[in-house]
């Protein structure tokens, strides 16, 4: 009687004349859930009787639910992966047949979805017949999409890989195949040959070529294939980074391809280090041939990543280390080096405690990217950390040459420094001048700073006066405000005056957009001491007043809480 109370009650809701998907959703949620409580239930009882009578009708209902759906909001592919996510569960090939079908006709210009047709006829239904059809439909809506592309060609492979193990199973049976006989071009990979010349012409790119190459890898019949898309990166992209990287890095696959020996521990670092060399014998070249800034990119990282790898050998990453620092420097001469490269280069020498180094490295990025705020940031850092006396000088030097404009990170890195290094007097003079060099909406991060610090070192009657001061020039931030009344709360005698006249700063600048400013001043008079809780019929009159929008209901719901204590 439940179950037959609620479908009614959502039966009813989709019958309306005016139809709302969320209504489409619970109903089909509903009936899902049941099913699988029935599902459980049998699992439990054991009982498998009346399938048709109890499942058949409800899966039946399911779809025609989803069918109505789909064709009511058919721009809404979330609805028709759900219902094909459901066909899947429940086994309905034949339904999701359909699914697919008309989702495919309306959806024509989303190439995951014929991929996603194209597998499961593939992998589900077994037709690769199918699957190529579905693909070549895709590929006259996107001639130039390379993923479908890709995905055919590992679709093709996929075949051929079937049918030899099929011939296989055949040969060691001893079975007459009859007329069925195999094809030894498609058996070979021919079909996938196709499929890659065609692309080839339509997709340019290294990308392409090596993402199709990757999937050739995974098939053990296809070295003729890979042969020939190798050579057609070699011939066509020559000048580009990615295929020197590739064949770079491929120096190292060939050694590993190598039947060896059982070796000592000995034996496979030397092994290592040769591969290595070779790979990086294959990059010097190709800094040679092609001297940009994205070659050198690919070698260092090469480095890096190989320094990165764990091994027990002392001598290995010495080695690894040295050759990395090397490349560094080679970059460096030839002025192709990258800002993040710069980066990583000073990080390692840290790591490895080349200290003047590191100090050099750093002088001679900032004279490069001059402008970057990071790199001079980064030079601070290193002059820091390793508490050079020329920091300050180097400060001056890098304010001189960045524009005020994003100067913020110099100016809270040389305060913080100065804080734990320099006199008080000099400290303040540095927070006044930050305050006039960067621009109004970087000084209040500064202000926020000032405050925080003149409070930690010099005390509350210092503070207060700055807070005066600083006042007198907008802009502000809410947490400079909230910074001071925190410091008021501190003290010992903290004076209901003092926090009003805080409350009303703050109020005036950020009382029509914030709701929480003026709730804490109501609980303020209630709680303190000093406070006059007949105020907050005034504060909340004026809050209605001043606040913009939603943020009135937003303030209402929140005081009305605040008044039964629940907030």
């Amino acid at each position: 009687r439940a179950v037959l109370r609620k479908a009614s009650a959502l039966e009813y809701k989709i019958q309306r004349r005016a139809l709302r998907k969320e209504d489409f959703i619970n109903y089909i949620q509903y009936e899902v859930n049941l099913l699988e409580l029935i599902k459980k239930r049998r699992a439990r009882i054991g009982y498998s009787f009346k399938k048709d009578e109890i499942e058949h009708s409800i899966l039946h209902r399911v779809h025609s639910l989803f069918n109505r759906a789909t064709g009511k909001w058919k721009d809404d592919v979330q609805l028709w992966l759900s219902h094909v996510a459901f066909c899947k569960q429940w086994n309905a090939k034949h339904q999701l047949s359909k699914v697919f079908s008309t989702m495919l006709a309306i959806h024509s210009n989303k190439p995951a979805l014929w991929i996603m047709a194209a597998k499961w006829e593939m992998e589900t239904r077994l037709s690769s017949e199918s699957a190529r059809h579905l693909f070549l439909r895709a590929l006259r809506f996107h001639p130039e999409c390379p993923k479908l592309y890709q995905e055919y060609f590992r679709m093709e492979l996929m075949h051929a890989e079937k049918q030899r193990k099929e011939k296989k199973e055949f040969e060691q049976a001893k079975m007459d195949l009859g007329e069925f006989n195999y094809s030894e071009e498609i058996l070979n990979g021919e079909m996938a040959r196709i499929v890659y010349r065609d692309a080839s012409q339509k997709i340019k790119g290294v990308e392409f070529q090596l993402a199709v190459l990757s999937i050739a890898k995974l098939f053990d019949f296809t070295q003729d294939l890979q042969k020939e898309i190798l050579e057609s990166l070699q011939a066509r992209y020559a000048d580009d980074p990615l295929t020197w990287d590739y064949m770079a890095r491929r120096e190292l696959e060939l050694g590993s391809l190598q039947p060896t020996e059982p070796s000592t521990k000995q034996k496979k670092v030397s092994e290592m280090a040769q591969r290595e060399e070779r790979c990086c014998a294959v990059f010097d070249e190709a800094v040679g041939a092609v001297p940009t800034e994205d070659m050198w990119k690919c070698y260092i990282t090469f480095c890096l990543e190989r320094y990165n790898r764990k091994t027990n050998s002392e001598e290995l990453k010495q080695k690894r280390l040295e050759r990395t620092l090397s490349v560094f420097s080679k970059a460096h001469e030839s002025s192709l080096l990258s800002e993040a490269l710069y980066k990583q280069w000073l990080q390692l020498l840290l790591d490895s405690s080349l200290s003047e180094k590191a100090v050099e490295v750093a002088e001679a990025a900032t004279r490069h990217f001059s402008q970057s705020v990071e790199t001079w940031q980064m030079r601070l850092q290193v002059l820091i950390q390793l508490k050079r006396e020329d920091v300050t000088q180097c400060f001056e030097e890098a304010i001189k040459h960045v524009k005020s404009k994003g100067t913020l990170p110099l100016w809270t890195l040389w305060v913080e420094w100065s804080e734990g290094t320099n006199s008080k007097e000099d400290t303040e003079a540095l927070y006044q001048r930050s305050l006039h060099a960067t621009t109004p909406a970087e000084s209040v991060t500064m202000k926020e700073m000032y405050l925080d610090w003149t409070y930690r070192s010099s005390g509350y009657k210092k503070v207060k006066r700055l807070f005066t001061s600083l006042c007198e020039n907008r802009p502000f931030s809410l947490d400079f405000f909230r910074k001071m009344i925190q410091i008021e709360k501190e003290q010992e005698s903290c004076k209901m005056l003092y926090l009003r006249e805080y409350y009303e700063r703050a109020l005036r600048e950020f009382g029509s957009t914030n709701t929480d400013l003026w709730l804490d001043y109501i609980k303020e008079e209630l709680s303190h001491p000093q406070g006059k809780p007949e105020n907050c019929g005034s504060i909340h009159w004026r809050a209605m007043k001043m606040l913009q929008g939603d943020l009135v209901e937003d303030f209402v719901s929140k005081y009305t809480l605040l008044q039964t204590g629940h907030l």
